[in-house]
């Protein structure tokens, strides 16, 4: 650990489940327990205070803006996982205050004025609405709804205080045909306190009275979730969890709704995984197993180990932890070595080795934080060839490196800088020839020669421009037009694997922008717009040289208006969201001369809310077409009121529907109509 001690740790802060890098005294970065980045920004006295940016688990910028204590407060920015904002304006103590919302067509959905205001918010930034309600300091507060991701079904609607539900409620089980009741009562501060929960045959499967109680809890499959004590509306005492397939999952102690005291987990074929004590929902002290042979017994801390021994399969003793520091072996479940190496700080941290699950070598190097770092490294693949072979320096590769197909064929070789291909290089087709020579900038071809596989030159590149040829390892050709600043820009043709044309079109910056065609076995498949590699604007698609749809595209996704066709005949125009039918439009089912048109509101594909059935016969003339139900649809079916007609326009149901299905008759006002004049 020679490298390792050049680093000063001090400037490494770590906590329950994140750490922070500071790069000066006042700027810093806190990344989670995966190593992924969460926040980068200006600290003061060891909290967030000043500028910054918050990222969530997949890198996606989620909030921008200033901070005091810790908090959000001043003005900043929310964005959705698309990049569109969410929220602008001004915050308090962590609290949207004074500011703007706007959903994902970036209209302005809700205004708040000193906390307070009605609010409409969605989940993402295809659409789907996930709270509507009243707000009062920043905070949910009075009544209103909450809904499922995705499904866009209610999840609960009652009373809010402080943020919190507070008062009559009731909650859902999320099913894509509707909700079904899940409890029914009074919360306190969150809690369900006193009231009735349900299973999803309406069964009552527990009763609270001032937040005790024996309780069981379902999953909206209706399996079982977890059965045992409440007390104050939380778990507390002992209890048992299950997994989706209704397999236990842990059994055992609680306090305040988490595990806290002597406690198993069990992994999903039942063998045990831990047993021992735990510590407000953390392992404390105790025994891990392996698909129930023993791997550590010993102290946890953050529920990571700390203190203690480490056992290979065969129960013999191949490292000590002290203070989370040490030389350790780990094992993935089914009792393969995955690494060994030094362990400082309860992470990776100095030499150490990767192993794959059929105990190939994948890594060997040096380790900051639980990041591969800094030294000469290998990296192999999961089959066991080797990938790469150089130098790391600050977690990036920096300096010679060689790089491989397959484990043994040469495919680069070069020099490397903050993690990209810069500085002379070489690289090889698969059969070991020269494919191109020359310089590198930032990860791109800068000067140098390409060659075909018979050596010969098949384009220059000075400044990372000049009119290329690319081929692949076949010797087929994959791409032909302009290069600008080591790109490709301006008009190009790409091709697939046998050299059948693939996209010809524009290009700026390595990307298709601008106007472009695409081929699928050299039948146009698509021509329209593009944007930054994406279909972006106007567009077709095609299918065997007949149109399917024409319309608006974003992000490579239909989004706008549009109309969809089949074999020339018109299937279905309207609008749409993210590539799917959403928002207003029509649908028809039918031919040129006779069928039915669906005409209302589309949500994430199928018809919800309010819409219309027609049917249509063209043979009887242009205008022959007779309404012949009007009423509430939930994903894609009736559902809800309506009214059903005849072919003579005379009213023949009126009342409820239940997935597609006429439920309790409110009026038959023609019980002597003939079943001819019926559409069914």
């Amino acid at each position: 650990m020679k490298n390792l001690n050049a680093i000063n740790i001090n400037n490494y802060k770590f906590f329950t489940n994140k750490y922070i890098v500071y790069d000066t005294d006042k700027k810093g970065k806190e990344y989670n327990n995966d190593g992924n980045l969460e926040f980068e920004g200006e600290y003061l006295n060891g909290e967030r205070n000043g500028k910054g940016k918050e990222y969530d688990k997949y890198g996606y910028l989620i909030f921008e803006g200033e901070y005091l204590n810790g908090k959000r407060h001043g003005k900043g920015k929310e964005y959705f996982q698309g990049g569109e904002i969410k929220f602008e304006g001004e915050y308090i103590n962590g609290k949207r205050w004074n500011g703007k919302g706007y959903d994902n067509l970036h209209e302005i959905i809700y205004v708040l004025k000193n906390g307070n205001g009605k609010w409409k918010e969605y989940y993402n930034c295809v659409g789907n609405l996930e709270f509507e309600g009243e707000y009062l300091n920043g905070e949910k507060h009075g009544k209103g709804k909450d809904y499922y991701n995705f499904i866009i079904t209610l999840e609960f609607e009652g009373e809010y205080l402080n943020g919190k539900r507070h008062g009559k409620g009731k909650e859902y089980y999320n099913y894509s045909n509707g909700s079904k009741l899940k409890f029914e009562g009074e919360y306190l501060n969150g809690k369900r306190w006193n009231g009735k929960a349900y299973n999803k045959y309406n069964e009552i499967i527990y009763v609270l009275k001032n937040g005790n109680g024996s309780v069981k809890e379902y999953n909206d499959d209706g399996k079982l979730k977890f059965e045992g004590e409440y007390l104050n509306g939380e778990r507390n005492g002992k209890g048992k969890e299950y997994n989706d397939d209704g397999k236990l999952e842990f059994e055992g102690e609680y306090l305040n709704g988490k595990r806290h005291g002597k406690g198993k987990e069990y992994y999903p074929n039942g063998k045990l995984k831990f047993e021992g004590e735990f510590l407000y929902g953390s392992l404390l002290n105790g025994i891990g197993y392996v698909n129930g042979i023993k791997e550590y017994e010993g102290e946890y801390l953050y529920g990571k180990k700390f203190n203690g021994k480490g056992y290979d399969p065969k129960a013999n003793i191949v490292y000590i932890l002290k203070n989370g520091n040490g030389n350790i072996k780990e094992y993935d479940n089914d009792g393969n070595l995955e690494y060994e190496g030094e362990y400082l700080n309860l992470k990776r941290n100095g030499n150490g080795k990767e192993y794959d699950n059929n105990g190939k070598l994948i890594f060997e190097g040096e380790y900051l934080n639980g990041k591969r770092w800094n030294g000469k490294a290998k990296e192999y693949n999961y089959d066991g060839n080797l990938e790469f072979e150089g130098e790391y320096l600050n977690g990036e590769k920096n300096g010679k490196v060689k790089e491989y197909n397959y484990g043994d064929i040469l495919k680069f070789e070069g020099e490397y800088l903050n993690g990209k291909r810069h500085g002379k290089g070489k690289e090889y087709y698969d059969d070991g020839k020269l494919k191109f020579e020359g310089e590198y900038l930032n990860g791109k071809r800068w000067n140098g020669q390409g060659y075909n596989k018979s050596n010969e030159i098949i384009y220059v590149l000075k400044n990372g421009n000049g009119s290329i040829k690319e081929y692949n390892d076949d010797d087929n050709l994959e791409f032909e037009g302009e290069y600008l600043n080591g790109e490709k820009n301006g008009k190009g043709k790409e091709y697939d694997n046998n050299s059948k044309l693939k996209f010809e079109g524009e290009y700026l910056n390595g990307k298709r922008h601008g106007k472009g065609k695409e081929y699928y076995e050299g039948d146009l498949n698509f021509e329209g717009e593009y944007l930054n590699g994406e279909r972006n604007g106007n567009g077709k698609e095609y299918y065997e040289g007949n149109l399917t749809f024409e319309g608006e595209y974003l992000n490579d996704k239909r989004h706008g208006n549009g109309k969809e066709y089949y074999e020339g005949n018109l299937k279905f125009e309207g609008e749409y969201l993210n590539g799917k039918r959403h928002g207003n439009g029509k649908e028809y089912d039918g031919n040129e001369d006779f069928g039915f048109i669906y005409e209302g509101v589309y949500i994430i594909g199928k018809l919800n809310g309010k819409g219309k059935q027609y049917y249509y016969d063209y043979q009887y003339g242009d205008d022959y077409v007779k309404l012949i139900f009007e009423g509430e649809y939930l994903n894609g079916n009736r559902h809800g009121k309506g009214k059903e007609y005849d072919k003579y326009g005379c009213l023949i149901f009126e009342g409820e529907y239940i997935n597609g299905k006429r439920g309790d008759e409110i009026s038959d006002k023609n019980d002597d109509s003939n079943d001819d004049n019926i559409w069914r």
